[in-house]
């Protein structure tokens, strides 16, 4: 951390909410910068005894279970955590409380170095953000890549490493929260149906996608999908530069199938041309880029077929994505928490692409229902129920993909959870 930063908010008092990993860097961070902290975290049982005891020995107060008024007194400014609506937040605070709601990346993007390329979007923000960064380090930039892919921004600038550019994913909920935030490069993928169990409609959800463009200067550039250029064009909410970006086939890579990842591949490299990054740059270093796991993961081949791993996606547009990716009959395996969108938009795809769907978990009315008589359709409670029903229906050639389009909460703890189990039936069979 920067010197001139430790202690140079000595006297001042912050509230953070949640302490989940972002929750906690921002409270470290905002300790270094000589605030007096508040961790509040409404479930107890999210608490180690490893961060109890930091929080003791940094004299944070960490305090758990319903959030109570007198906690947020005196604070100048208080930082949510992603998903903490802040509404909610709002209904707890004391009477005539002026403390500043904020965001972890808002809050660390103040005393952040380096120059950003922030990318949001509903999908793939992931693949687009490591790529960004795999490309950028081939080309001999020092790069930071964090934000909503795993390492909070807060840990940047706790550390003593500097990077010429930051690479940041940025989900609706960090970005909402932004005030002053403004990346030299922002990206915006695309928009369908997500976190409407957060969101109040369709139009908050792109405001808070938008909101991530709010403060660029006429300097900056921001990369947007031509499918949405007639949406934005009479929308003010960027004075960057806007280029529209559009699928094509100039980059290939065989571990980045589909249309969606051509779209993809074109807004990386439109992002990373302002950074001077070449056509031969970005095709030399696609070939030794490896995609995060449980995105159109290859995991074998067994009995001529080809197992794909998807559990990331979360939403209907992912699964539509995924399914126009191969050209093979696809046994399709669906199921979980649903996020909302329109099943039957699906419909015509799933009735072309899809021989057999092997439902498993929550949700099954609403799938059974909108996809009925479109293919051999059979629902498990569990995944591995599905996965073996599914191998009575598979020939040779088939692929069998794992692409659920819901939230994995009713079976496991996370995505990543559902998509190792899905490796070890695989293995199993």
């Amino acid at each position: 951390m920067r010197k001139e930063l430790i202690g140079s908010e000595k006297g001042s008092r912050a509230v953070v909410v949640g302490a989940g990993k972002s929750g906690r860097d921002a409270a470290r961070l905002l300790h270094e910068l000589g605030a007096d902290v508040n961790l509040l975290e409404l479930m107890p049982k999210n608490v180690s005894v490893e961060l109890q005891d930091e929080c003791k020995d940094k004299g944070i107060a960490l305090l758990t279970g319903p959030h109570k008024p007198e906690y947020f007194a005196g604070a100048s400014r208080i930082v949510l955590s992603p998903g903490i609506p802040v509404g909610k937040i709002r209904e707890c605070l004391p009477e005539g409380c002026t403390a500043e709601l904020i965001s972890e990346l808002e809050l660390a993007g103040r005393y952040a170095t380096g120059k950003v390329l922030a990318i949001t979007g509903t999908n793939g923000k992931t693949t687009t953000t490591s790529l960004c960064a795999h490309i950028l380090r081939e080309a001999g930039f020092r790069v930071f890549e964090g934000g909503n892919i795993g390492t909070p921004l807060s840990s940047y600038v706790l550390g003593d490493d500097e990077a010429d550019v930051l690479v940041l994913e940025v989900s609706s909920f960090q970005a909402q929260n932004c005030t002053s935030f403004a990346p030299e490069v922002g990206v915006f993928l695309n928009l369908s149906v997500d976190h409407q169990d957060y969101h109040r409609d369709m139009q908050e959800y792109l405001d808070a996608k938008l909101n991530l463009f709010a403060h660029m200067s006429e300097d900056s550039f921001v990369i947007l999908p031509e499918e949405m250029r007639s949406q934005l064009a009479e929308q003010p909410f960027t004075k960057a530069h806007r280029i529209y970006f559009e699928s094509t086939d100039r980059f290939e890579s065989e571990l980045l199938p589909g249309e969606h990842n051509q779209c993809n591949m074109e807004a990386a490299f439109q992002a990373l041309s302002r950074f001077g990054v070449s056509e031969r740059e970005m095709r030399n270093a696609l070939e030794t880029y490896v995609p995060h796991p449980h995105r159109l993961e290859r995991v074998g081949e067994k009995q001529g077929i080809l197992f794909v791993n998807d559990s990331k996606a979360t939403t209907l547009a992912s699964v539509k994505a995924a399914l126009e990716a191969f050209d093979r009959p696809i046994l399709l395996l669906a199921g979980g928490k649903y996020k909302g969108g329109d099943l039957e938009s699906l419909a015509p795809l799933i009735k072309r692409k899809v021989r057999a769907l092997g439902l498993f978990g929550a949700s099954r009315e609403r799938f059974e229902s909108a996809w009925e008589g479109l293919a051999t359709m059979h629902w498990e409670p569990e995944l591995g129920g599905a996965v073996r029903w599914l191998m009575t229906q598979a020939q040779e050639g088939d692929v069998m993909l794992l692409s659920p389009g819901t939230a994995s909460f009713d079976l496991y703890d996370n995505y990543g959870q559902r998509g190792e189990h899905f490796r070890t039936l695989f293995q199993e069979l």
